[in-house]
């Protein structure tokens, strides 16, 4: 029989089991998402395998692009007696600050291999109009 040293300080073998949180922290319900830009459009890819695309609301409001959803636990899946489970059930949801101004009557979505694609039109930057401002004379 072999004898390990007690190491009180070695914290290192500590944290790399991955599942020593699990018990206490929960893993994030919040898809994973991309957001890039063009010269014309923002482009956000949101990760939601599994997920019913007709299950899945995309908006827009004060420039900030809302996504949510919900996945739904099959009937057979709740008999089955799991030793993990890892897999998402239920709803999620998602919310980022746009960049820049979106033409938002112009949004696209589409769903292709568990990828939810968001295209956004960049809205044209509002000129300011130069409005002359009358200088009265106090008396």
């Amino acid at each position: 029989m072999k004898l390990i040293p007690f190491r009180p300080f070695d914290l290192g073998r500590f944290f790399e089991d991955d599942d020593w949180f699990l018990p206490v922290v929960p893993r994030s319900t919040e898809p994973a998402l991309d957001v890039y830009e063009t010269e014309k459009e923002l482009v956000a890819k949101v990760a939601l395998p599994g997920v019913d695309p007709e299950k899945i609301n995309v908006s827009v409001k004060d420039q900030t692009l809302r996504v949510s959803g919900s996945v739904e636990e099959k009937s057979e899946e709740k008999k089955k007696d799991y030793y993990r489970r890892e897999i998402r059930q239920g709803s999620f949801e998602r919310a980022i600050q746009l960049p820049v101004p979106v033409k938002e009557e112009a949004i696209e979505a589409t769903y292709d291999k568990g990828v939810l694609e968001i295209v956004m039109p960049k809205a044209e930057p509002a000129e300011a109009a130069e409005k002359k401002i009358k200088v009265r004379v106090k008396k």
